[in-house]
């Protein structure tokens, strides 16, 4: 077999073994790898609660890793979120998924909870758990140095021992498996950090048909202006964005009060650039290098980071911000939930924290001292408990990015269709309503949306199970990125069976969220962008959403999905009719 290993590794911790299992090949061919492949093996898993010992934490790569594909070393992390009770996936680069399918893996398969704090070493064949009682307790940088001997390092901080809903998984080299708090299943079960080493080569079917779509790919993204161009994200990472949403008015702002921030330019891409002495840096092997380091080597925030510790807090001062994003690196916390909590309590108090607050704060959140005991719930439940629940601006309890919905109706109503919450990434309609690729659409109508929508769950489920960067379909398409994988694997993949792969990830996802209570009234966006306008200003103009439209456009999607008027299946039995 070309471009899987068609093995897992299974790792109990209640009693403290690992096991290498088998992966049917037809359950690959299904669902390819990361993202699908997770959910798929969720299968029996999906009813159990966060913390339960039994729910599986599961590390899945695709089959394009271990090969020279532009964007794909990377894998998912797949179980289900304690900060927002659905089925949850998340996406990270970086050599930790090269060198677990160099050690001959597709996925790590963990459950169970150890007695004593321990890592996972999976050095090729092998595999052992050992003790961590040393370093639980110990930050992220701190972790990763005593345990790089083993190979690439991927560990939990404070927030993650102490259950914070929102904490990360770090990998070592600075990447996050972030947003709806895996760090704090990882902490539950007392596995402080996994480290990977292998020697292993992922073959590939058809070497000189790989080499031409790479050519192609590669020539792709050399003509996107959004990757490559004088301002693209090469250039100046994710921050390219900030300039761009403040003259698109949309830039969330005191807790989404307003969608404009005068001093945003402070923390654009090319003051950081200037202030930071920002270099490039990326995920293993991405010709992209869209990360930014500091002249010492530290990275710097992205654009959800800048926007979210800056303007939605109505803080302007670059080195706070920065500050900030380390920390939340060291501490494993979620830089977009925990600003946006920070904003939704400054809000409720009737003061948002200034430059020096936020450092102490984030402290407290991590180690659940003082008022972080209550801040580490995440926003939705800090506003029901303060008496004030319209003030978390999140969907499904998860806090929304950098992208005012009322400055972009897609969004609008992608945040309330992805399965995982309140999330751009699902379906991403920022390409086409604001960067205007790959065709324009009118930001301020819904219009076609609903569609829309469906098509890019559905190619975004594929990428994430390739498991391939979103960056990447700036400049290629599924059309080269399925030549890729047809290369690799030597079976025949196009661009209409991997968005019908996508759209079978998306619907089981969806199912086991209803299966947990999940449904129509959990697709909602909270009051305030249907009540109160954004900023207006520079002609540009952003009312509220008119909600009848919305409401509209959302049954139109649910039709088009083929759910129910609660955005359900109707008592069809949907895992029986897949694979």
């Amino acid at each position: 077999m070309f471009g899987w290993t068609g093995k897992l590794l299974h790792v109990d911790l209640t009693r403290g073994t690992c096991e290498r299992r088998e992966i049917p090949t037809e359950i690959l061919h299904a669902y390819l790898g990361g993202r699908g492949l997770g959910v798929r093996l969720m299968r029996d898993y999906f009813r159990l609660g966060p913390f339960e010992p039994d729910l599986p934490l599961i590390f899945a790569v695709g089959p394009l890793c271990g090969t020279n594909s532009p964007t794909a070393a990377r894998l998912a992390c797949v179980s289900r979120s304690p900060l927002t009770g659905t089925i949850y996936d998340c996406s990270a680069g970086g050599r930790f998924a090269w060198r677990l399918k160099a050690a001959g893996l597709d996925a790590l398969f963990i459950t169970g909870k150890s007695p004593q704090p321990v890592f996972l070493c999976v050095e090729g064949e092998r595999a052992e758990l050992h003790p961590a009682q040393s370093l639980w307790g110990k930050g992220v940088k701190e972790t990763v140095a005593a345990l790089k001997v083993h190979g690439s390092v991927t560990a939990i901080g404070p927030a993650g021992e102490n259950g914070v809903l929102f904490a990360n998984i770090m990998m070592g080299e600075g990447n996050s498996i972030g947003r709806g708090g895996l760090g704090a299943v990882m902490g539950a079960k007392g596995l402080k950090a996994i480290t990977v080493q292998g020697d292993g080569v992922t073959g590939v079917a058809d070497q000189e048909r790989f080499d031409a779509a790479r050519a192609d790919v590669m020539r792709l993204f050399r003509a996107s202006p959004v990757i490559f161009g004088e301002l693209g994200i090469a250039e100046y990472g994710t921050p390219a964005l900030v300039d761009l949403m403040a003259q698109r008015r949309m830039a969330p702002t005191e807790n989404f009060r307003s969608t404009f921030f005068a001093e945003s330019g402070n923390y654009s891409g090319p003051a950081i650039r200037k202030e930071c002495g920002a270099r490039k840096e990326g995920c293993y092997g991405c010709p992209i290098q869209c990360k930014k380091a500091s002249a010492a080597g530290e990275p710097l925030p992205e654009y959800e980071t800048v926007n979210h510790f800056g303007a939605l807090n109505g803080i302007s001062d670059l080195h706070a911000i920065v500050k900030a994003n380390s920390l939340c690196n060291e501490l494993g916390l979620d830089t977009i939930s925990a600003a946006a909590t920070l904003s939704a309590f400054g809000e409720a108090r009737g003061r948002f924290p200034d430059a020096a607050e936020v450092a102490g704060l984030l402290a407290d959140i991590a180690y659940r001292h003082g008022q972080g005991e209550l801040l580490s719930l995440g926003s939705r439940r800090v506003a029901e408990i303060l008496g004030k629940p319209e003030l978390s601006m999140s969907v499904k309890s998860l806090e929304l990015p950098a992208y005012d919905p009322r400055g972009a109706y897609g969004m609008a109503l992608a945040y309330v269709t992805s399965n995982r919450g309140g999330c751009h990434l699902r379906a991403y309609p920022i390409s086409h309503e604001i960067l205007r690729k790959p065709v324009p659409t009118d930001r301020f109508s819904f219009s076609g949306k609903a569609r829309i929508i469906k098509i890019a769950e559905d190619v975004n489920a594929a990428v994430d199970s390739l498991v391939a960067c979103k960056f990447a379909f700036f400049g290629a398409t599924l059309e080269e990125y399925g030549e890729l994988l047809s290369a690799v694997t030597g079976v025949e993949y196009g661009p209409e069976s991997l968005k019908a792969i996508g759209e079978r990830i998306y619907l089981t996802e969806r199912f086991y969220n209803c299966a947990n209570g999940f449904g129509r009234a959990n697709d909602m966006l909270p009051q305030r962008f249907f009540e109160e306008a954004g900023s207006a200003g520079e002609g540009i103009d952003v009312p509220p959403i008119d909600r009848a439209r919305f409401e509209e456009e959302l049954q139109k999607y649910y039709r088009i999905r083929g759910l129910d008027e609660q955005g359900c299946f109707g008592g069809r039995d949907l895992l029986a009719e897949l694979p």
